[in-house]
C-alpha cells in the first residue's frame, strides 16, 4: 500500500471540504502554558535537595494531587521513566511559587480548548465558539486571527467577539509544562520517547469554572454550532465534580436535542470517582478520544484489569488489546466512535462504516506531524507538507497483527458490529514540542471526518 498516496488523497479531500464545516463549540478549558525544557543536571540537583528517596517513591506511583515539591519532582520522573504524559493539579501555594521561580522558556496558548480553537479557527478557517474561563490580555493575545469567537452578554443580548475584542482583563491561568526529548537521561532513567509532565496551577480550570455566558445563553450558543468538543474534566475530584457535571449534563441534553455530534477529549484523570462518572455518561457523547494510559485507566474502573495491564505492557501498544478495550468500552457505554491515538499509530472503532473514517485519521496524522515538526501550524498547507515526514516503520508489525486477527483490508476491518480503521503515523524524530499534539490529532480527525460525510 502506497501510504504517501493515501495521505495525499486524504489531505486534498479534507482541505477542499473543511471550510464548509459550520460552527464548532469548544468547552471548557483554556489557559496559558509556561513551557520549561528540562535539564538533567538541574533536575537531579533539585531532587537531591529535597530528598531522593521520597521523590523516587512518587516516580513509581503518582499522587492524586500535588501538595508538596516531592510530588512535583516525582511526577516529572514518572513521566520521564515511561515516556508518558501526565497532568496533576497543584494545590500547594508553596509549590506554585517554586514552579514560578524555576521559570519557563516560553509562553504559549494552552488548554485543550485554546489549542483546538487556534487550530480549527486560526488554521483551518472553521468558525469556533470557545469557552475561555478567564480572558486576560495575555490570554486573548495568544489566540490567532480567524473566526474564533467568545460569547459576551450585553443588556441580555448575546454577541460573539474575537477574544481580543472582548476587552477582558481577568486572571492569567498558567500551567507549567515540563518537556523532555527521547533519550533524556536523569539518574538511571532514560526517556523511551519525548513527552511532558504538566502541573496545573490555576483555580478555574481544575474546578471546571463555567462562565455566566455559557450558563445563561447556552441554548442560543448551541444554536450556532454544528459540532461540539468537550474537554477539561481531568482535574476534577470526588469533592468538586458534582456541580460541573450537572451543568455538563444540561449542556449535553441541549446538544442532544439539536442532534449535534459531541466529542469528548479524554485526558489523564487521576480521580477514580470522576473516571467512573465519565464512563457512566459516555453514551451521551457521540465520540471519545484517548491514548493507552487513558484507555487503561478506564478499563481499570470497568473491572477489566487484565486488559488494562496489556495496554501498558509493550511498545508499540498491542493493537489487539486496544481493540478489545475499545469493544468493551463501546458495548458498555453505547458511544458510537472511539478514536485511539498512540505513538506510532491510530485506531478508530465506529458503529458506522466508511473509508472516510480512515482518511480523517490520515489527515490527523499529517496535522500531528506538522505540529511536531514546526512547533506551530501556521496554515493548512503546513499540514500537507508533512507528507515528507517518514511513516512509522514499527507500524508494519501493528498492521500485520490486525490483518491476522481481523482480516483487515485497506486498513479497514469488520469487528463484531463495528468498523475498525487503522493508520500508521508519521514520526518526527526531534519534535520541537509535544504540547497539544493529542488535541491536534483528535480535533483534526473529528472535524475531518465530519467534513467528508
Amino acid at each position: 500500500m502506497m501510504w504517501d498516496d493515501l495521505y495525499s488523497s486524504a489531505f486534498q479531500h479534507i482541505k477542499d471540504k473543511i471550510g464548509k464545516v459550520g460552527g464548532v463549540l469548544l468547552a471548557y478549558n483554556t489557559n496559558i502554558d509556561a513551557i520549561k525544557y528540562l535539564d538533567s543536571k538541574d533536575l537531579e540537583g533539585r531532587v537531591g535537595k529535597v530528598g531522593k528517596e521520597e521523590v523516587f517513591r512518587f516516580s513509581e506511583e503518582l499522587p492524586g494531587r500535588i501538595t508538596k515539591i516531592h510530588h512535583l519532582l516525582g511526577g516529572i520522573l514518572w513521566s520521564i521513566r515511561r515516556g508518558k504524559a501526565a497532568e496533576l493539579f497543584v494545590e500547594s501555594c508553596t509549590v506554585r511559587l517554586y514552579m514560578k521561580n524555576w521559570g519557563w522558556d516560553e509562553l504559549r496558548m494552552g488548554g485543550q480548548v485554546g489549542i483546538m480553537a487556534n487550530l480549527l479557527g486560526g488554521v483551518y478557517g472553521v468558525p469556533v465558539i470557545a469557552h475561555v474561563p478567564q480572558i486576560s490580555k495575555l490570554q486573548a493575545n495568544l489566540f490567532k486571527d480567524g473566526p474564533i469567537y467568545v460569547p459576551k452578554l450585553e443588556d441580555g443580548k448575546l454577541k460573539l467577539l474575537h477574544p481580543r475584542e472582548f476587552a477582558g482583563d481577568e486572571e492569567n491561568l498558567i500551567h507549567y509544562i515540563y518537556e523532555f526529548p527521547r533519550g533524556f537521561r536523569v539518574f538511571d532513567f532514560e526517556a523511551p520517547r519525548e513527552n511532558r509532565f504538566i502541573g496545573s496551577a490555576d483555580d478555574y480550570n481544575p474546578n471546571v469554572y463555567i462562565r455566566p455566558e455559557f450558563r445563561e445563553a447556552f441554548e442560543e450558543i448551541a444554536g450556532k454550532a454544528e459540532l461540539a468538543i468537550i474537554s477539561g474534566l481531568q482535574a476534577l475530584t470526588k469533592e468538586n465534580y458534582k456541580e460541573p457535571f450537572e451543568e455538563l449534563e444540561r449542556h449535553l441534553e441541549v446538544l442532544g436535542e439539536r442532534r449535534i455530534p459531541v466529542h469528548l477529549e479524554f485526558a489523564f484523570t487521576p480521580d477514580e470517582t470522576v473516571r467512573r462518572r465519565l464512563v457512566e455518561i459516555l453514551g451521551k457523547f457521540t465520540s471519545v478520544g484517548l491514548n493507552e494510559v487513558e484507555l487503561a485507566s478506564i478499563m481499570g474502573v470497568l473491572g477489566e484489569k487484565a486488559i488494562a495491564e496489556k495496554l501498558l505492557a509493550s511498545d508499540p501498544v498491542d493493537p489487539i488489546a486496544v481493540t478489545e478495550a475499545m469493544l468493551k468500552l463501546a458495548e458498555k457505554t453505547g458511544v458510537e466512535r472511539i478514536h485511539f491515538h498512540t505513538y506510532g499509530y491510530y485506531l478508530a472503532l465506529t458503529a458506522y462504516d466508511g473509508a472516510h473514517v480512515r482518511d480523517a485519521l490520515l489527515f490527523a496524522a499529517l496535522a500531528a506531524a506538522a505540529k511536531a515538526k514546526l512547533g506551530d501550524v501556521r496554515d493548512i498547507d503546513d499540514v500537507g507538507e508533512a507528507i515528507d515526514v517518514p511513516v512509522n516503520e514499527k507500524a508494519k508489525a501493528v498492521k500485520g497483527a490486525l490483518v491476522r486477527e481481523y482480516g483487515m483490508k485497506d486498513c479497514i476491518a469488520k469487528v463484531d458490529d463495528y468498523q475498525l480503521a487503522f493508520v500508521p503515523t508519521k514520526i518526527v524524530t526531534k519534535p520541537k514540542s509535544t504540547v497539544g499534539i493529542g488535541d491536534t490529532i483528535s480535533s483534526s480527525a473529528f472535524i475531518g471526518e465530519f467534513a467528508l460525510r
